[in-house]
């Protein structure tokens, strides 16, 4: 079953089989964004942006929360509000956008820091480990959080989860050559594991040509001994298990806006 998320416009390209159970596990049940959460997200985003002064380099994840933040941002920008700030996309989609609203942009190599990176979630924890990688931009998205010193995560407060993979299937980025085997290897680990595909029905394929496997663990007991165990095995290039990175996250919901630090 395909799976795809429509906001204001925006199609996603995280529409994928191993996304519907992650979906239909939070009780969303549906494709559309209902208004509610698009209020709660455009909430998160704007808490965010707060945090974003005059001068930073701002790095900038990928999902729907970092584009609603992009489109505010350009906004303040545009009335004044924020000046002098340089962002740095992870992801074309981002790109794009960003570029469209006229927002100063630089790619990774061409800045000497990162201020703060801005990024959303798809399962966090009160502890904030996360797990990302929906919208299919994990490596790029990693590659942010390792550079900065403050990583941000924004998203509603239905994110929020007692345990990594309670929610949400973990994306694992494999090199097409031998994927048989990297999901042999993963469902000894036991995952349940489905290829991701695109609105056509092929294998999706990342920004840097490689496939995902969405992995359905369940509750994950030890976070940090799976992200070893997936981290050794040749073949894997990243996976969507995000710990020890945030120091902060916005979770907006019907009780407000929530700031949680790490401890």
């Amino acid at each position: 079953m395909h799976v795809s998320l429509l906001q204001n416009g925006w199609l996603p390209q995280q529409a994928s089989e191993g996304s519907q159970a992650g979906f239909l596990r939070m009780g969303l049940g549906g494709a559309v964004m209902n208004e509610t959460m698009k209020v709660h997200k455009q909430e998160a985003a704007r808490a965010a942006l707060e945090l974003v002064r005059p001068g930073m380099v701002v790095g900038l994840g990928h999902g729907s929360t970092v584009l609603w933040a992009v489109r505010l941002l350009g906004q303040w920008l545009h009335e004044g509000k924020l000046h002098d700030v340089t962002t740095v996309p992870c992801s074309m989609l981002v790109e794009r956008e960003a570029r469209a609203l006229g927002i100063p942009l630089k790619q990774l190599d061409d800045v000497s820091r990162l201020d703060l990176v801005l990024d959303g979630a798809d399962e966090l924890t009160p502890n904030l480990d996360c797990i990302k990688g929906g919208g299919g931009a994990l490596l790029k998205e990693k590659i942010l959080a390792q550079a900065t010193g403050k990583l941000v995560l924004i998203a509603d407060s239905s994110k929020l989860s007692p345990a990594l993979g309670t929610h949400w299937p973990v994306p694992v980025e494999c090199i097409p050559w031998g994927r048989r085997f990297q999901a042999a290897f993963l469902e000894s680990l036991g995952a349940t594991v489905v290829l991701r595909r695109d609105a056509e029905g092929r294998a999706f394929q990342t920004e840097q040509g490689n496939i995902i496997l969405d992995c359905d663990f369940g509750p994950i007991a030890d976070p940090a001994r799976l992200a070893r165990q997936l981290a050794a095995r040749a073949g894997i290039v990243e996976h969507g298990l995000f710990l020890g990175m945030a120091g902060e996250a916005l979770l907006a919901g019907p009780q407000g806006l929530q700031r949680l630090r790490r401890q």
